[in-house]
């Protein structure tokens, strides 16, 4: 069920009604995704009343006016361009399925939206809610001395009782402060209409005119289906390719890669390949083979910025290797044939930290714990031939993964922001 409300204006403007519509986005992104939170359905309903209105005679389309907002978390200049995108996605959207002029359209990007913060709290039994109140309604958004921020309302929400306040707000009001952070107002305009008074009609004289002037609700029962097609912008595609810079100074040549797909979760996978060999000293130093991981990423950066911050993963990883130095070599699984029949695996939990050091480079610290397994054998070089000693199954538990890896951040819009910005 969905309702399209009408709303008479202020007492000087009579002849003026609205209707809206609210548009919800995922956070951190100004992506217009029709399948999310029924945003096709709402906007197609919404589209089909305005060409209803179109037609009719009696009105005329004044304005839409789109407002966008933003929540708190995150840097000021990225809320700011956040909030200024997704009215302009939600522009080129009413544009296209209305074909109504430009002159028409009114954007109003806001950035945070502290009034609609304030109500929440207030309306709420949060812990420390007078506190918050107190800094909401007291406390400049920025603090400057010396031509410096020394100081502002969303740092001293994050202090308040050891962020716990924020926290909670995190938790319980910003998801629908970046949800229903776009307002569409469509502004119609009644055509005058001379009519007779009747007993059960309002009538109010202006000028040569008669106006009716009504309270109307529609209400639309019908269940309307948002498709694809609805709007071809696609979901923004966030990747990284990574080194481990202790591969590489082990001289085991490696390369990763890591897809966002949204809500702070990603998946990973890389590979390794080093196959050196000394035939003269009976030196070997041969590895290769793959992990694939899932990791969710936590904490503000995280909620600031797709594949930064803390994580925790999951992983599993296949390999075979072959080391010796002049003495007893190690060789993983059986000799010959295919990494399936060397193969050892290890599976594990990891724990790490993406910490940006450019624009478009993180680096990142990870560290994981598990149980390694598989088939090994132990031989002695001896002349020109290696002599098997013995064939040993590995049941290992501890650090079987450790990564600093220089991270390259591809996509649009997938970068760090510089320090130091308000």
């Amino acid at each position: 069920m969905l309702f399209c409300g009408f709303e008479t204006r202020a007492q000087n403007d009579l002849n003026t009604d609205t209707i809206r519509v609210k548009v919800y986005f995922r956070q951190g992104y100004s992506t217009l995704e029709p399948s999310f939170r029924d945003n096709g359905v709402r906007l197609d309903a919404f589209t089909r009343r305005v060409a209803e209105l179109q037609r009719d005679p009696m009105y005329r389309i004044g304005a839409f006016r789109i407002v966008t907002f933003a929540s708190p978390e995150g840097s000021s200049i990225r809320n700011k361009r956040l909030s200024d995108t997704r009215a302009a996605r939600i522009a080129d959207y009413l544009r296209r399925s209305t074909s109504l002029p430009d002159s028409l359209f009114e954007v109003d990007s806001r950035g945070v939206d502290w009034l609609e913060l304030s109500r929440m709290v207030a309306s709420s039994d949060m812990p420390y809610r007078d506190e918050v109140l107190d800094i909401l309604h007291n406390t400049p958004e920025w603090i400057i001395k010396g031509g410096a921020v020394v100081d502002g309302r969303k740092r001293r929400l994050g202090m308040l009782r050891g962020g716990r306040a924020w926290w909670y707000m995190y938790e319980h009001f910003f998801p629908e402060m970046r949800s229903s952070d776009a307002h569409v107002i469509c502004r119609i305009e009644r055509l005058p209409v001379p009519v007779m008074p009747q007993r059960d009609t309002i009538v109010v004289e202006h000028r040569d005119t008669v106006e009716i002037i009504r309270r109307d609700t529609v209400v639309l029962r019908d269940t309307v289906i948002a498709c694809d097609s609805v709007d071809p912008i696609s979901k923004p595609f966030y990747m990284a390719l990574k080194t481990n810079l202790l591969y590489d100074a082990a001289l085991i040549p490696n390369l990763g890669a890591e897809f966002y797909l949204g809500r702070r979760w990603s998946l990973g996978g890389n590979w390794m390949y080093a196959w050196w060999r000394s035939e003269r000293r009976h030196n070997y130093w041969r590895i290769y083979g793959g992990e694939l991981e899932i990791r969710k990423y936590f904490g503000r950066r995280a909620v600031e910025k797709a594949l930064a911050g803390h994580h925790l993963g999951l992983y599993g990883q296949m390999f075979t290797f072959d080391f010796e130095a002049g003495g007893t070599g190690y060789m993983g699984g059986k000799p010959g044939g295919t990494l399936w029949d060397k193969m050892n695996y290890a599976v594990g939990i990891e724990y790490g930290y993406s910490l940006p050091v450019g624009r478009r480079l993180n680096l990142d610290f990870v560290l994981g714990v598990g149980y390694w397994g598989g088939e090994y054998q132990k031989y002695d070089p001896i002349d020109n031939h290696y002599l098997w000693k013995e064939t040993r199954q590995r049941h290992w538990v501890g650090p079987t993964k450790a990564e600093v890896s220089l991270v390259w951040l591809i996509g649009r819009g997938n970068y760090n922001e510089k320090g130091g910005k308000r």
